[in-house]
């Protein structure tokens, strides 16, 4: 039986056409977005009459809203689709200036890492011929025309950091990004940061301003310098204050952990290793802002790691034990810089103190203190609690002229572009000045026999003739002075080492002192800060110093028997 029932039928018709000319219907469709206003904007600024037409006096208008410009305006540049560039803010300065010709706030110095695009700048479109043909879509920069020269990039910065390598101040977010790549071809001078313990600092500027660096300045820490390649590995191997060299390579403003990945991706890290190395990142800061250090150093690994699969096609494994590079990462409340480290070891490690006593003192650390003291080579010297013989050794190091880091390999050598006959022949000069005989008169004591051995197997391993150094048992309040006048420079025992008879031992060490000694000076090195009061003397001088994490303090006194009361 058929199926009479009407059936419900949808017919689609055509939309009628659109109001307006043919020629506005097969318009193409306009771009939209940064780059269509760059060419925009520079499409306007090449017509004739935009050069010779007067001076337009009222205030300009914002290119994408039509708005007046305001000083606090801050437009994003899309550079590609995962990065965003933020455009710098106009000075506060520059901000009450009309400009006189319509024109975007300029951005910062924007760099180009990999095969990252760079904006043109604006100023070279209207600087062009207006009959020079511009594309809809700006050509691809190569390498060497995106990153700028060394001398562009300083000439260029403007005040963003005062003193070069000093602390900004600007706020972050009112500065432009703009990033410092240190030159690194042959025979440019490096900056450089030599950490030492605190309160050695001016000590450290003494003996690099001997070893011949100029303008060295003490800071929080450490001292910085600028030398060659050469004077790189010389502060390593003479240094005996300093804790690491650390060669400055990048710094930058950084408002978050991105900020510093695309620093380290920005670094030619390809010029010292690659991925035949194996690396480890160090991280340190100072009132930063950024919530997770641990984070910031993942960041800069990261930025390392593809800088050079960008450009080797793989990347270094990490060693946290014994790496071949070593990159330090600091920040402070604005900015991050990275420094690669040509030490590798600690430097106070000289390898020769294999046996340690109960409070050893690092090796740079007992130097400071002979040279805090006033101690001269030649002047007679005395531990009475030599331990495991550290300060003594040390000592006689610098009376024989011998450079600490002549025995130890450094990082430097294990780097790309290692000149290991210039090493070799720098390590053959300072050879040559080690004196052949140690005159100056040393003595150590302590109560612990074990201790003088330790001490006297230290002082073999550092290649010390056995006599160089008297190292004796004795009971500190029972020694007699080798000489009329001399040193005495210790780190005699204190809290845990101390049992209940510490107040009657320091008393007694006291007359002991001022019965014998009459004549000598006496520097000891304590985290108890009470100990002139435990001697019963007055010391002339005090010197906060820190031995690792203790605060501690260097007494210096001047044994004069009738100035002191018994």
């Amino acid at each position: 039986m058929a199926d009479d029932t009407p059936r419900k039928t949808l017919s689609l018709k055509k939309s009628p056409p659109a109001s307006g000319s043919q020629a506005e219907r097969e318009a193409p469709r306009q771009r939209t977005g940064a780059r269509a206003k760059a060419v925009a904007q520079a499409r306007f600024e090449r017509r004739p009459e935009a050069t010779d037409a007067p001076q337009d006096k009222r205030r300009p208008q914002s290119p994408d809203k039509g708005g007046p410009s305001r000083a606090g305006f801050r437009p994003v540049v899309k550079v590609d689709a995962d990065r965003q560039v933020e455009a710098r803010r106009p000075s506060r300065a520059s901000s009450d200036v009309r400009p006189q010709s319509r024109q975007k706030p300029s951005t910062g110095s924007e760099q180009a890492s990999g095969d990252r695009r760079r904006r043109p700048e604006l100023k070279e479109h209207a600087s062009r011929s207006a009959s020079h043909a511009v594309s809809d879509r700006p050509a691809r920069l190569s390498r060497a025309e995106a990153m700028p020269s060394y001398t562009e990039r300083m000439r260029h910065r403007g005040p963003e950091i005062e003193g070069g390598m000093g602390r900004p101040h600007l706020l972050a977010d009112t500065m432009p990004r703009e990033r410092q790549i240190i030159d690194t071809r042959p025979g440019e001078q490096f900056p450089v940061f030599a950490p030492c313990p605190q309160g050695l600092e001016q000590p450290l500027a003494e003996e690099l301003t001997r070893l011949g660096f100029a303008d060295v300045k003490a800071g929080r820490a450490g001292c910085r310098f600028r030398t060659d390649w050469a004077g790189i590995q010389k502060a390593n191997l003479h240094s005996r204050l300093a804790t690491r060299i650390l060669v400055q390579v990048a710094r930058s403003l950084v408002a978050k952990e991105d900020d510093i990945l695309e620093l380290a991706r920005a670094t030619p890290w390809e010029q010292w290793f690659g991925p035949d190395h194996t690396l480890r990142v160090d991280t340190s800061a100072i009132r930063s802002p950024m919530q997770s250090l641990q984070y910031c150093n993942l960041r800069a690994k990261d930025g390392i790691c593809d800088r050079l699969r960008e450009r080797e096609g793989s990347r270094p494994s990490i060693d946290t034990v014994r790496p071949d590079a070593r990159v330090h990462l600091f920040l402070d409340e604005r900015s991050a810089t990275l420094y690669l480290d040509t030490s590798g070891e600690s430097l106070f490690k000289r390898g020769w103190r294999l046996d340690k006593g109960e409070a050893p003192l690092r090796e740079n650390l007992a130097s400071g203190l002979l040279a805090l003291s006033g101690w001269k080579p030649g002047q007679t010297l005395l531990d009475p609690f030599c331990g495991s013989g550290t300060i003594l050794i040390e000592a006689a190091g610098i009376a024989l002229g011998a450079p600490p880091g002549i025995w130890r390999p450094f990082a430097f050598e294990r780097l790309r572009n290692h000149n290991d006959r210039l090493w070799h022949d720098i390590k053959d000069e300072a050879r040559a000045g080690i004196a052949t005989r140690l005159d100056t008169p040393l003595f150590g004591r302590d109560l612990d026999e074990n201790a003088i051995q330790a001490a006297r197997a230290n002082a073999k391993r550092a290649w010390l003739a056995p006599d160089a150094i008297d190292f004796r048992a004795g009971d500190a309040l029972a020694i007699e002075p080798p000489s009329k006048q001399g040193w005495i420079v210790t780190n005699p025992p204190y809290g845990e080492r101390l049992d209940s008879t510490g107040a009657t031992f320091w008393r007694q060490w006291a007359e002991h002192l001022k019965r014998s000694f009459s004549g000598w000076q006496v520097a000891a090195i304590t985290s108890d800060l009470d100990l002139p009061k435990h001697l019963r003397l007055k010391p002339r001088q005090r010197i906060p110093l820190h031995n690792g994490a203790l605060d501690c303090r260097l007494f210096l006194f001047e044994m004069v028997a009738e100035g002191y009361r018994s």
